[in-house]
């Protein structure tokens, strides 16, 4: 069984958890997750089997969007309402003043990844240092918040919608919310909405993975690896093409598309096979290189 199933995470499973029922769901063990989602956080967690494991780091590097609940007034050790309360204050709430920390919020950002977090610092993570009650510094990293939707706002807390790059850590945007009003705050709830092409909608609990699977209807809500890149231009080999693709060389096409531009290739039988890298482009003429092989 190769392609992509994105899971409705409940809270309670860790990203872990969810392979590893999976894995006993489906009698498979070449399963991979596409960006962890904290225990308490729900929402959608693609999910790649299979060949499609291949294209785990294309997805993680999506898009993504959240929805995510603020309280005002603390903050905490783990920036969630999970952890210790660390500093509380009074503060005078004003609309104004938080529509403009959000503008500043916005575009490209600097963020220090927070302390719990499974990023690893000498080998060890960081989430494992701060149990152990050691603190160490992390160097920020660039981010982008392509938006942030206020859908609530009142004087105890917020709704947000933000729509965002990789690597972002929606518990520290509302942590640097609250220090940016000078009221300081701490995330309440999350959930994921969107990774890449995959939503809300599309996505299917544990139990109804489990329910289909035993129905024996599973297979239809798996998608096929190259739904992943449905925006990427396709192209097909020809018969005397085949050998060279199945064997990652480099191939021709006519065409024209900017250099570095990927594209997905298929086999004359119409099998998706790989994405490729456009190296040269002149007189109706594409060089392409392997990119990844499926």
């Amino acid at each position: 069984m190769d392609g992509i199933i994105s899971i409705n995470k409940e809270m309670g499973y860790t990203s872990n958890d969810v392979i590893a029922i999976l894995r006993g769901i489906l009698r498979m063990k070449k399963i991979g997750h596409t960006g962890t989602l904290d225990p308490d956080a729900t929402g959608v967690l693609p999910v790649c089997l299979g060949k499609a494991t291949k294209a785990a780091e294309l997805l993680t590097a999506a898009e993504k969007e959240y929805e995510a609940r603020l309280i005002f007034g603390q903050e905490t050790d783990t920036q969630d309402i999970s952890g210790t309360v660390t500093r509380k204050c009074a503060y005078t709430f004003s609309e104004a003043v938080f529509m403009q920390a959000v503008q500043e919020l916005t575009g490209e950002i600097w963020q220090v990844p927070p302390m719990y977090s499974a990023l690893k610092v000498g080998g060890v993570r960081l989430y494992d240092l701060a149990r152990e009650g050691t603190w160490v510094e992390r160097d920020p990293r660039k981010i982008r918040i392509e938006e942030i939707q206020v859908l609530e706002l009142t004087p105890q807390g917020a709704r947000i919608r933000v729509r965002c790059s990789k690597g972002t850590y929606i518990r520290t945007l509302c942590e640097d919310l609250g220090r940016k009003t000078g009221w300081l705050a701490c995330m309440s709830a999350l959930t994921r909405l969107r990774s890449g092409p995959f939503t809300l909608e599309d996505s299917l609990t544990l139990g109804e993975v489990k329910e289909l699977a035993l129905k024996g209807e599973l297979e239809s809500r798996i998608l096929s690896v190259d739904r992943m890149f449905a925006q990427v231009p396709a192209f097909t080999v020809i018969p005397d093409q085949e050998k060279k693709l199945c064997n990652g060389n480099p191939l021709e096409f006519s065409g024209d598309l900017p250099v570095d531009t990927r594209i997905r290739v298929y086999t004359p039988q119409g099998k998706f096979a790989a994405l490729y890298r456009v190296e040269n482009s002149g007189d109706g003429i594409l060089s392409c290189r392997a990119y990844k092989m499926f």
